[in-house]
């Protein structure tokens, strides 16, 4: 038998590997090829311009289920006026609504929610909220006029940029501040929004009366004719033309969460329609309850005061 051969001249030399990264090519342009010196000087020089602030605000639309159809419409009307709204299914009305909203608006990449929330096929609540740390409003709506139930002349671009102004109130009290930098975050269109158009040709005018915030929208209408044309900057030959709809919102809470939290403010003259209308019911049976009463105090008195017999109450009998 043949000697075994030992292992180490079994082991044949590894061949050095090569270096398996390729040189660099120069970066190729319309004009030829570039040498890395000038690639490096364009890199310096093109150095990252400021960072700008962009607006990305996005506001989730939605509803209640079994929700009137006159609401409805002034839900969807809302919605063709904010042209960065998200219009989402309806939303069971339950005390977990909330956890359910403040996740349906993460789903959908929202920062902010408008919820129309029907009670008794009559009522109807507005929560508007900040998601998903608050704060939330809870309104009660109430003058509610669509804009295909006025049928007003007014007219304007869908998707235009509004104007936002308010009255002198807003700068009274720290809630009705609050207050108003909400309407600003949410019924402000942001700029250069891919569903908006660059122009304002209305204005959405929030005003407070009697504690409650009346919500307007008006057409700026501006002649057009040669003769007629308007200076810029010149307000004399504008005139407003109201568009629609139409609602009143009377605050009823202010939460420092999401749909709930601890509350920051109570309104202290917000009465029920509850409470109304069983105000209603009892002066109706308060009616009633004097009626009945006048019938008795009618009888006592035919009791108490008979009448005399008539001498020819039997005259024609026989």
């Amino acid at each position: 038998m043949g000697k075994k051969r030992k292992h180490s001249e079994t082991q044949t030399a590894e061949p050095k590997k090569k270096d398996e990264a390729a040189p660099e090519r120069p970066k190729r342009s319309l004009f030829g090829w570039k040498d890395k010196e000038e690639v490096q000087q364009q890199t310096e020089s093109n150095t990252d311009p400021p960072q700008v602030f962009r607006n990305k605000e996005k506001v989730m639309v939605t509803c209640s289920r079994r929700i009137n159809y006159r609401y409805r419409h002034l839900m969807l009307n809302m919605v063709s006026l904010l042209p960065h709204c998200k219009k989402d299914n309806k939303v069971e009305s339950r005390s977990s609504k909330g956890a359910t909203l403040n996740e349906l608006i993460e789903l959908r990449g929202c920062s902010s929610a408008l919820f129309f929330e029907c009670r008794k096929h009559q009522d109807l609540y507005l929560w508007m909220a900040r998601c998903p740390n608050g704060p939330s409003v809870k309104f009660l709506v109430n003058a509610v006029h669509t804009m295909e139930e006025l049928k007003l002349t007014g007219n304007h671009l869908k998707g235009s940029r509004p104007l936002l102004t308010f009255s002198s109130n807003f700068e009274k009290d720290a809630h009705w501040k609050l207050l108003k930098e909400m309407i600003m975050q949410i019924f402000g269109t942001p700029k250069e929004h891919r569903k908006s158009k660059p122009y304002h040709d209305h204005v959405f005018v929030f005003s407070i009366a009697d504690d409650h915030i009346w919500f307007r929208n008006y057409q700026i209408s501006v002649p057009h004719n040669e003769s007629d044309k308007m200076v810029r900057g010149g307000l004399d030959k504008m005139t407003l033309v109201e568009v629609g709809p139409r609602f009143c919102l009377n605050p009823i809470k202010i939460f420092a969460g999401s749909f709930g939290g601890p509350t920051l403010y109570e309104n202290p003259f917000y009465v029920s329609p509850n409470q109304i209308r069983a105000l209603e019911k009892r002066q109706k049976a308060g009616k009633y309850a004097k009626k009945v009463k006048a019938k008795t105090r009618r009888k006592m008195h035919e009791l108490s005061n008979p009448l005399e017999p008539n001498e020819f109450a039997d005259m024609w009998r026989e």
